[in-house]
């Protein structure tokens, strides 16, 4: 029988968006072992990065003896906080790996192929172009540049991102699609005039999703948000961010009481304010941000380039004169809605706009 490798790497994949968004700084990788045409095990990087994927799909007495190991990037080399993957890939008598990127940390980089070699174990690199930008926030990591950002909006078919009479623009499953998105982040922005409208959660209601839901980064420079807001009393770990210009106020110190961190900036006007707050984030260990917002502050980050993806969900209906947007929505309508993502929404549309 004929082995379709890229099945697998495709298998690998997919088990790796499992902690996409929770592995810190180290890349979310996905790995399955083969033996004899079937998948005996698996595993994916664990939550802050460690265990690594081979170490958790391998680690079990197992037979793995003459096993095909498929894994979304090269295994490490190096010793760091953990010994190096390929070590245990040695050890439990791996017959062959099959990987889809270099790494690019120089201690492994390109390196697993060598030592593994040593070992007689086979390392072949396939490139599976339907995964091809899913280490954009790991490589920008290692490039020392802002975080990983992406966006998302919802807009009906004549493109109103307000619907005066009802709350939601998109159906239920666009909506639950908006959870799975976000969970694949470590943080989310959104504003306070935004959070305050419609009381929102910003978080992932789908069973097994919320409990590691992305951490909140509200941008208030005012201070204007709500104290009796849902996402305030929400029973979680989750930790929330508020980003202000005001300095002492008793609301100030009711959110601290409340274990909210206070990030203070003298103002969010010119991409370099902005690139000062994203950097500021990336110290605070987030690598991946979801921009959710209304259309002014999106098409400020839009117009100084520092958004990557844009998640564009249409519904098929027309608002017409229900429908309102607070800035002209001609910006978006320019977007080059190229790529549609094959799912099914009931109808609706979901595009992933690359902007830069």
């Amino acid at each position: 029988m004929k082995i379709n490798h890229n099945n697998y790497l495709k298998l690998a994949f997919n088990i790796a968006k499992i902690n996409l968004g929770k592995t810190n700084s180290n890349p979310s990788v996905g790995c399955v072992v083969v033996k004899d045409n079937s998948v005996i095990s698996s595993g994916y990087t664990s939550i802050k990065g460690r265990p690594h994927a081979e170490f958790n799909a391998l680690n079990s007495p197992r037979n793995f003896n003459n096993s095909d190991l498929y894994v979304t990037m090269e295994p490490c080399t190096h010793y760091g906080v953990t010994p190096p993957c390929t070590n245990i890939i040695a050890n439990k008598g791996i017959k062959r790996v099959f990987y889809s990127f270099n790494d690019t940390d120089k201690r492994t980089a390109k390196m697993s192929k060598v030592e593994l070699g040593k070992k007689k174990i086979k390392v072949y690199k396939r490139f599976n172009a339907n995964f091809k930008d899913f280490y954009q926030s790991y490589f920008l990591i290692k490039k020392n540049t802002i975080p990983f950002i992406d966006a998302k909006i919802a807009v009906s078919k004549d493109y109103f991102t307000i619907n005066k009479k009802y709350r939601w623009i998109t159906n239920s499953k666009s909506r639950d699609r908006t959870h799975l998105i976000r969970s694949e982040y470590d943080a989310i922005i959104s504003t306070s005039k935004s959070i305050n409208k419609d009381n929102s959660m910003l978080n992932c209601r789908l069973n097994g999703f919320n409990n590691n839901k992305p951490d909140l980064v509200i941008i208030d420079l005012k201070l204007k948000i709500k104290k009796n807001l849902n996402i305030f009393n929400e029973n979680n770990k989750r930790k929330i961010l508020i980003v202000t210009s005001v300095l002492k106020t008793k609301k100030i110190s009711y959110f601290k009481k409340k274990g909210i961190k206070i990030i203070l900036i003298k103002s969010l006007k010119t991409k370099n304010d902005f690139i000062n707050l994203f950097n500021i984030l990336k110290k605070y260990g987030y690598n991946r941000i979801l921009i959710e917002s209304g259309l002014i502050f999106l098409q400020k980050l839009i117009k100084d380039n520092l958004i990557f993806n844009l998640y564009m969900f249409q519904s098929c209906t027309r608002l017409g004169k229900s429908g309102k947007n607070n800035i002209s929505s001609s910006f978006i309508k320019k977007l080059k809605l190229k790529k549609k993502l094959n799912v099914n929404l009931n109808g609706e549309k979901l595009f992933k706009i690359k902007i830069r």
